[in-house]
């Protein structure tokens, strides 16, 4: 191909690959393939002379789009020179000393202080123009409100997303195809929202790297010295150490072992000049400072060969091809299974069984396919479902050709409803989220709620799986035995049944006094005349029943399970109150064990204070806070734990 028509086919795909990155929060090439045509790009560049006005490597980001405020930086925000080569820091660094930390892997933000509070929040943007998300930062997790320091104070920072809370996210997201790709993505998406009530449920964090200004304090002219000041300052700044050219490899060395166990996503380290003054002489080119460097890990890639492809089910009914290959050592640990992710990815590496691939990791983390050497295609999309045998099909989905199981009834597409089984108010099994069922239920091991008491059968395999070791598997299978002793209302609370929450549940094992086979006889009108319950309920539940395999199933369950004979109900002590909790607690696990001894004594608990209110739980009792403002203006006594204990005659647990 003409090198010339080469390099503008590049500035496209880079192009394209950018807006979908830094606009769009979603990606449409992996970070390996995206450096592997930059850097091509760039050698055309310098051998032809010629730098297209449209090329990444002078253009900084995008135009932004949004319906935020926009504003304009004071000076540009400049992206930093990369380099692969830890010989090229060397050089820069010279004799100088340098401060060397993350590059994480976030959206940038520039956040200005005045007399000691926020004043305002803006994202990078294009580097010129960024969006305006000072409301969206007041709800970042760890950012101060109010600081010491009463100047203006100007600083940029990166906030992020932990890889535990994009999982946690990621794995409420119930269609597959809108679930975040990476945590950057969806920090991009949860900083930029229009309201902060979605941002502050994502735990976005923020870490301050940079200090722009701060006058009238002495620095001492060290960069290292700044972001010790910001950290007095309250602020939580990204891990950084002071090295010289001696210790340099040393401290990388260190960075590159530690990124396998940090919890805040990373692509790469960031070395600039500790002396200030110094790194200002400098100056900068028309897109990079010179008074820094950014350092990307070189991918490491192993040749390995294709075992086989193992096809993953999932809640969606989406069937993922994942890639099992002879195992390598990868950035120190043994890696011998990377995702596919659809059928165009995988028809596009024309994959076949015994095929020579290079497989390497992302960011040193997850592990990626980054082609095929020997290219036979030979790969046979299955036609039935791996865990139901149900009909598969081939949809085209967002440009990308995808294989899905059609049987409604499949177990992959439960996995809500065996979370919920899981779940704190239900069996309250720790460890069984959601995105673990997924793994258990793929592979075959859940199929009905009995199954999950007998995951012992899989010990081996189990500890095996990926985020999975002899440790967690322990600890799953103890949480599993503890779970088997349990009440009747949540167990018939965790069979989700249509309308039926735990306080439901309640009123209808206490009507048949917790009587298995009454319950399960119960008509529809008995049931709809029992206060609470009414007639949609009523018809829920005895449809539910009408199934004789559900019967069967929950008879099944109950002989898993042990339930204690449940104590006299004490003479109703609560019978007619009405209560409202709202705080911490002290002398019980949560406020729902309260809610529940409530309940069981009789009351109710409601979430807003009325005048039907008789009393609200508050440890807090000369709190400021609305529902105690409410209380007092209607005359509703506030109770702290001690003062509602001695009123129920109980202590927690009896």
């Amino acid at each position: 191909m003409d090198k010339k028509k080469r390099m503008q086919e590049l500035t496209r795909l880079l192009g394209e690959a950018g807006k979908a990155y830094y606009q769009e929060s979603r990606e449409i090439m992996s970070n390996y393939e995206y450096d592997a045509l930059y850097d091509e790009l760039k050698a055309l560049e310098e051998e032809l002379g010629v730098v297209l006005a449209s090329s990444p490597t002078v253009q900084v980001g995008y135009e932004v789009l949004s319906e935020l405020p926009k504003e304009r930086h004071e000076a540009p925000m400049l992206s930093l020179d990369k380099t692969k080569e830890v010989g090229k820091l060397k050089e820069f660094l010279g004799e100088q000393k340098a401060v060397i930390s993350w590059k994480l892997d976030g959206l940038t933000i520039v956040l200005t202080y005045r007399e000691g509070r926020l004043y305002k929040a803006v994202t990078r943007g294009n580097g010129e123009v960024g969006e305006v998300i000072t409301n969206n930062a007041r709800v970042f997790q760890n950012l101060p409100l109010q600081i010491a320091y009463q100047g203006e104070l100007i600083l940029r920072g990166e906030a992020v997303i932990t890889y535990h809370d994009f999982e946690r996210i990621n794995a409420s997201i119930e269609n597959e195809d809108t679930r975040y790709k990476n945590p950057r993505n969806l920090c991009s998406g949860s900083v930029r929202q229009l309201n902060n009530e979605i941002t502050a449920k994502r735990n976005v964090m923020f870490y301050a790297f940079t200090l722009v200004r701060a006058d009238g304090v002495d620095f001492q002219n060290s960069r290292n010295f700044q972001m010790d000041w910001l950290a007095m300052q309250g602020f939580d700044v990204v891990e950084h150490y002071q090295v010289t050219k001696d210790d340099l490899e040393e401290r990388m060395d260190y960075f590159s072992k530690a990124i396998e166990k940090n919890e805040v996503p990373s692509d790469g380290l960031v070395l600039v000049y500790d002396d200030i003054a110094y790194g200002r002489s400098l100056g900068r080119t028309a897109k990079f400072p010179r008074d820094s460097f950014a350092f990307k890990w070189a991918d490491e890639v192993q040749k390995t060969r294709l075992l086989t492809i193992e096809w993953s089910p999932s809640r969606t009914g989406l069937i993922n091809p994942v890639a099992i290959f002879e195992p390598v050592e990868l950035e120190g640990t043994t890696v011998s299974r990377a995702s596919v992710h659809n059928l165009s990815i995988m028809e596009e590496l024309a994959l076949g069984i015994g095929d020579t691939i290079e497989v390497y990791k992302a960011n040193m983390i997850i592990p990626q396919i980054a082609r095929n050497l020997t290219r036979s295609g030979r790969i046979e999309i299955p036609k039935n479902c791996p865990v139901c045998g149900g009909t598969t099909k081939i949809r085209q989905v967002n440009d990308a050709k995808s294989l899905y199981c059609t049987n409604p009834d499949c177990q992959a597409k439960r996995v809500k409803s065996f979370a919920l089984f899981a779940s704190r108010d239900a069996l309250n099994i720790d460890g069984l989220s959601e995105a673990t069922l997924e793994k258990l239920i793929a592979r075959g091991m859940i199929h009905k709620y009995t199954d999950m008491f007998h995951l012992d059968r899989y010990g081996e395999e189990i500890q095996e799986m990926e985020g999975f070791g002899e440790k967690s598997y322990v600890n799953l299978i103890e949480n599993i035995e503890k779970a088997r002793e349990t009440t009747l209302p949540r167990v018939v609370y965790a069979l989700g049944i249509a309308g039926i929450g735990i306080a439901n549940a309640k009123i209808i094992c206490r009507e048949f006094g917790n009587d298995v086979e009454k319950m399960l006889g119960a008509s529809e009108e008995e049931l709809s005349q029992i206060q609470g319950i009414g007639p949609v309920m009523a018809k829920a539940f005895t449809d539910y029943f009408a199934q004789e395999e559900r019967k069967s199933e929950f008879r099944e369950l109950l002989a898993e399970l042990v339930i204690p004979e449940e104590k006299a109900p004490g003479g109703q002590k609560l019978a007619g109150m009405v209560f409202v909790i709202t705080g911490s607690v002290h002398r019980f696990a949560n406020r729902g064990e309260i809610k529940e001894m409530i309940e069981r004594l009789g009351g109710k608990v409601t979430g807003s204070v009325t005048g039907k209110t008789n009393y609200l739980i508050n440890n807090d009792v000369d709190s400021s806070s609305s529902k105690n403002k409410k209380a007092k203006e209607l005359g509703v006594p506030i109770l702290s734990e001690e003062d509602f204990l001695e009123l129920a005659g109980e202590e927690p647990g009896q």
